[in-house]
This record gives structure tokens, C-alpha cells and sequence, in this order.
């Protein structure tokens, strides 16, 4: 979990090695990082990763007060825990993300260094308070709210989802929530649920195109599943944003890229993130190609014509990377020099 006493914290002072088993204080097993190790990982193929892709070391007044509220509260993030590169720049604007559930997700996609196993339907009540009073002490103007997968509860985690949601907004009217939901198992009702809490953003990843989805992604996830949870977002929305996701760098053709963005946009889908893959450990996929930014700012150029509202596309741009400036037009004030206006390196 993300706040005291639960489960996160008390995990990180396990010390298991990534992709072996062990057991969880609420006693369920799970594998650390999600995979298991292999004998044989593959090799990336990318090479050494390239300049472009070193990032800023966090710093700032505000991100050194957070950090200190953070220690002083035993609290933690998301920000934190997946060591975001971006972390400062975030904190410095009032902006974080808070993972909600658990640190244990139900599925293994093969892109994600989150640990795997069944929670048995445990959720930490306390938590919906626990996670407005985070919102409250860290001051933000803007958060996010995520989660594991929780294909262990009926309604995948909707109603915890939504409860979160309402007592962040009753306790810090001011700051605005976006969600970034797991699939529900495609369940429309759940998506409704979490919607009937009122967030500013509901976003839900499609991760890659559809030819790697099998790959990248758990077999209980879905290309058109994810699609379908977005164009429901969209439907019952009554004026809620829809944002989805996409990671460059699996081996994805630029077709696929454009055919994905098209995808999305029949679902009425409104934001879109490009980010680059990072393998995690060596367990996980390997990076195919690294994208430089040129390309990104072509593709944030051939997603504001397909008519996306903003596309913030990036190396080093996350899901939640600058959520608060979404709707500002300038790509989250991340600096891309396009290679070509005309977008020939994106085709239609």
C-alpha cells in the first residue's frame, strides 16, 4: 500500500530478490517485480541507452519540503517507489500519484516491474481516508490516482476506486483527481462506478498496438478490451476527459502507431501519452529500439491532427507525467524539435 501500516511500506523492508516468491504480511504469496527469473533472459537489443534519456536528480524548495512530509508522515508514492525520473519537476508543480489496492497486481504483463500474486479479496479499509489525508498534507493542486489489477474482487476494485476518489474531493475540494484504472475485466459497470465519483480525467492505458499486445501485456488484458473500457469512459462520462497511453521502443511499426492513435480517437478518446519502454529488470522484455525526441514531436504533431486535444509525447514522458498541464497545448512544457512537419515518419 501507499500509506502507513499497510501493505507497500511494509513490503520494502523485505529484502527478496526480483522474480523470486515470497510471502505478504496479509500472508498471500507474490512473486517480486512480476517475473520470474530466468535462466536465460533476453538480451536487449537496443544497445546503451542513449543521452537523451538521462534525466534532471530531483530538486526544488517544494520537492525537498514533500520529501520531508513524506519521511515525517511514512507515507509514500508512487513518484517514489517506481523512482520516477521525473519526480521533481512534478513535485515542484503540486502534482503526484498515489497507487490505491495494493502493491500486488493479479496479472503479470511482461512490461511491468509491479510484484504478482493473489491478494484473496484483502483491501485495506482505512484507505480511502488515508489517502485524502496524503492529498491534504502534500498540498496538490492535482493528483493521480492508480492501482494493481484486482481480478480478485467482484467488481475488480470500481467501488474502492470510487471511494478513494470521494474522499480525496471531500477533503480537498480544490484538487482535481484523475484516474488511471485497470480494465475491470471490461466491465462497463465498473467503469461507471468509478465515474459516478466524479474525476476530472478517467484514463485507462492501451500500453502497445495490437500486435504486441499478446506479448507485452497479461492474456486477461486486451487490445479491443481496453478500447472498449476507454469508449464506455467516454459514453458515461457526461463531460469527464478520456486519456489513454502508449509506450514506443517494443518493436512497434510506425503504421501500427498510427492505426493505435485512430484506435483510440474512434473511442472519443481526448489525451493521449507517447513515452519510451524502459526494461525494468532483466527479466521483463527487452528495448527493441530506442525512439529519439524528433520522432516523438512528430508524433505529438500526427495526434493533434487526428484530433486528439493534447498529445505529450516524450522519452522520458509518463502516464502521469505533468497531468495538471494536459489541456495547456504546449506538450507538457517537455521541449521536442520535430524532424519532419509533413509527418512522413507517421503515415496515415
Amino acid at each position: 500500500m501507499t500509506f502507513p501500516g499497510g501493505a507497500h511500506n511494509a513490503l520494502a523492508a523485505i529484502p527478496v530478490v526480483s522474480g523470486e516468491k515470497y510471502r505478504t504480511p496479509q500472508g498471500f504469496s507474490a512473486v517480486r517485480n512480476g517475473m520470474k527469473r530466468r535462466a536465460s533472459p533476453e538480451p536487449d537489443r537496443a544497445g546503451r541507452k542513449p543521452r537523451w534519456l538521462r534525466a534532471k536528480l530531483p530538486s526544488g524548495a517544494r520537492y525537498l519540503r514533500l520529501k520531508g512530509l513524506m519521511r515525517e508522515h511514512r507515507l509514500a508514492t508512487v513518484c517514489e517507489e517506481s523512482h520516477c525520473p521525473n519526480i521533481g519537476e512534478c513535485w515542484n508543480a503540486g502534482t503526484a500519484t498515489l497507487m490505491v489496492m495494493g502493491g500486488v497486481c493479479t496479472r503479470a504483463c511482461r512490461f511491468c516491474a509491479v510484484d504478482t500474486g493473489n491478494p484473496s479479496g484483502w483491501l485495506d479499509a482505512e484507505e480511502p481516508d488515508n489517502a485524502a489525508k496524503t492529498v491534504r498534507i502534500m498540498d496538490l493542486g492535482y493528483v493521480v490516482l492508480t492501482s494493481v489489477d484486482r481480478d480478485d474482487l467482484p467488481d475488480g476494485g470500481a467501488s474502492h476506486f470510487a471511494s478513494c476518489v470521494r474522499a480525496i474531493r471531500r477533503r480537498s475540494p480544490k484538487t482535481a483527481v484523475e484516474v488511471l484504472t485497470p480494465d475491470f475485466r471490461g466491465s462497463e459497470e465498473a467503469v461507471r462506478t468509478v465515474l459516478a465519483s466524479k474525476p476530472a480525467v478517467f484514463a485507462h492505458n492501451v500500453e502497445t498496438v495490437r500486435r504486441l499486445t499478446p506479448r507485452v501485456r497479461d492474456p486477461r488484458a486486451g487490445y479491443d478490451q481496453s478500447l472498449e473500457v476507454l469508449g464506455a469512459a467516454a459514453r458515461h462520462g457526461d463531460g469527464i476527459l478520456t486519456k489513454s497511453g502508449i509506450m514506443l521502443g517494443l518493436g512497434e511499426r510506425p503504421d501500427e502507431i498510427s492505426r493505435t492513435m485512430r484506435d483510440l480517437r474512434l473511442q472519443d478518446v481526448s489525451l493521449l501519452t507517447l513515452g519510451q519502454y524502459l526494461r525494468p529488470t532483466r527479466h521483463h522484455l527487452p528495448v527493441e529500439r530506442y525512439v529519439p525526441p524528433e520522432e516523438f514531436a512528430d508524433w505529438r504533431e500526427y495526434g493533434l491532427a487526428a484530433g486528439f486535444t493534447e498529445v505529450v509525447a516524450g522519452p522520458l514522458v509518463r502516464s502521469s507525467y505533468r497531468a495538471e498541464r494536459a489541456l495547456m497545448g504546449n506538450n507538457a512544457g517537455v521541449e521536442l524539435h520535430t524532424m519532419n512537419p509533413a509527418f512522413s515518419r507517421c503515415p496515415v
